[in-house]
């Protein structure tokens, strides 16, 4: 069962359980995979898993960029539900690697690329976010570098 299948079932659920939050946040992925497939750049209107997690990824990012402002403004009642719908998206991302699996990922990265200074992160970043994509998210990996070359 590929995403939108997934996605088109967990709406009808939720309708028929009235969950209104769950139901707002399966409408935001399948509007966002119904745009990424009406994009001129798709080939027959079909886009890949990678794509899917991209787009998924960034849903996650937005809600959870804004539930910090809204907490950042003391706005509990705006936050909630943004946190909310960013962990019911997340539902359908691929398991999250922890630290410490990212760790040693990018141990061998930087030892592949024989990095010896920050000023080459990027190439390290780039390189991780191939091998870690959907399995960690951009910040985590970011801070790991650094950790890891400073």
């Amino acid at each position: 069962m590929n995403l939108q299948q997934k996605i088109t079932t967990a709406i009808k659920e939720a309708m028929k359980a009235k969950d209104q939050e769950r139901l707002a946040a399966l409408r935001a992925i399948k509007s966002e995979l119904l745009l990424a497939q009406t994009n001129k750049n798709t080939q027959e209107n079909e886009i890949s898993s990678e794509q899917e997690i991209k787009i998924l990824q960034k849903l996650v990012k937005q809600r959870r960029d804004s539930a910090q402002i809204y907490k950042e403004q003391n706005r509990e009642d705006l936050a909630n539900p943004e946190e909310a719908q960013a962990n019911i998206i997340a539902e359908f991302l691929p398991e999250q690697l922890s630290k410490e699996e990212i760790t040693v990922i990018v141990q061998k990265i930087i030892a592949e690329l024989e990095v010896t200074s920050i000023k080459q992160m990027g190439q390290v970043m780039g390189k991780a976010q191939q091998a870690l994509s959907g399995k960690a998210d951009g910040k985590t990996i970011s801070g790991i570098i650094k950790a890891e070359l400073s």
